[in-house]
């Protein structure tokens, strides 16, 4: 049976400037390199997914503006299946400009999150033509990154309904996860993390990374801690995504336990940071997914 996980949450249009320098105020610098890929925290967790050879359907709003074209054939061409909510909207994608240090990967971003659209819940239909018909096709996970809060609690709803485990990247507090929270399975946290306890909510794991920290677990029957292994930073941009995507992978799999499914996702992420660029990693992770039950 294939691994498929679906995906719900930001595409943007990443611009990435790698430098030796990250520019002062009011100074210019010269860029060692450019790039331009599809960003946002569902968005790179879907091409971990693939990358790791399962099935990742990303279900976000692209839009058909020109820059979101730029988007769409970095999706294709690392093999998600993108679901366009709203295709025909003329709004530019949301941009995220880059700029990440060359000696050690550190990254700055300057962003702005996707408008809200209120066409999203009737653009569900998209989705529901598309929805499995057999178990084979039925995805092993739901990740949400807690973006476009409309399609977040539909398809929490539609996972919960089918007994899918839901997982929500939840690197920072946003309005809808008092209302998102019961719908979570596992909610996996970032140490900048602000706000409601997810336990408080009924969520049955809780996790919290914390960048090169060992990542702490938690559950009604125990708790512990995954250590990330040590490595030379080239680039960090994505890591956090790239970790959540992998760990939705391991969850899909239907194999193993928190620990184990932490301790995946630790490696993959570490696999990431150790490549330059947004999406150069990719081929040494495929390697990480092979012969995986």
């Amino acid at each position: 049976m294939t691994v498929r996980v679906l995906l719900a949450g930001l595409c943007t249009v990443d611009q990435i400037q790698r430098v030796a320098e990250i520019p002062a105020p009011g100074e210019k610098v010269r860029s060692l390199s450019m790039d331009v890929a599809a960003g946002g925290p569902a968005t790179n967790a879907a091409v971990t997914v693939a990358a790791l050879g399962a099935g990742a359907t990303l279900l976000t709003v692209a839009g058909a503006h020109p820059l979101a074209a730029l988007a769409r054939a970095d999706l294709e061409a690392h093999g998600v299946d993108l679901v366009d909510l709203d295709p025909e909207r003329p709004d530019p994608p949301a941009i995220s400009a880059i700029v990440v240090r060359d000696s050690d990967g550190e990254r700055t971003v300057v962003s702005r999150n996707a408008h809200a659209s209120s066409h999203f819940v009737l653009s569900m239909r998209y989705f529901y033509k598309q929805v499995p018909r057999s178990e084979d096709e039925m995805p092993g996970c739901v990740l949400l990154d807690g973006h476009h809060p409309e399609v977040a609690l539909e398809v929490a709803r539609w996972a919960r309904e089918r007994k899918v485990p839901v997982v929500l990247d939840a690197g920072s507090w946003k309005p809808v996860f008092p209302e998102l929270l019961p719908l979570v399975d596992v909610a996996a946290c970032s140490s900048l993390y602000r706000g409601d306890d997810p336990r408080e909510h009924g969520v049955p794991v809780v996790i919290t990374t914390a960048g090169p920290e060992p990542v702490r677990w938690s559950t009604a029957d125990g708790s512990g801690a995954v250590p990330v292994p040590v490595t030379r930073a080239r680039d960090t941009l994505g890591a956090g995504d790239v970790w959540h995507g992998a760990f939705a992978y391991a969850v899909a799999r239907g194999t193993g336990d928190v620990p184990g499914w932490i301790g995946f996702a630790n490696e993959v992420a570490a696999e990431r940071v150790r490549h330059e660029g947004p999406r150069s990693w990719t081929a040494a992770v495929a390697k990480m997914g092979e012969g995986q039950p």
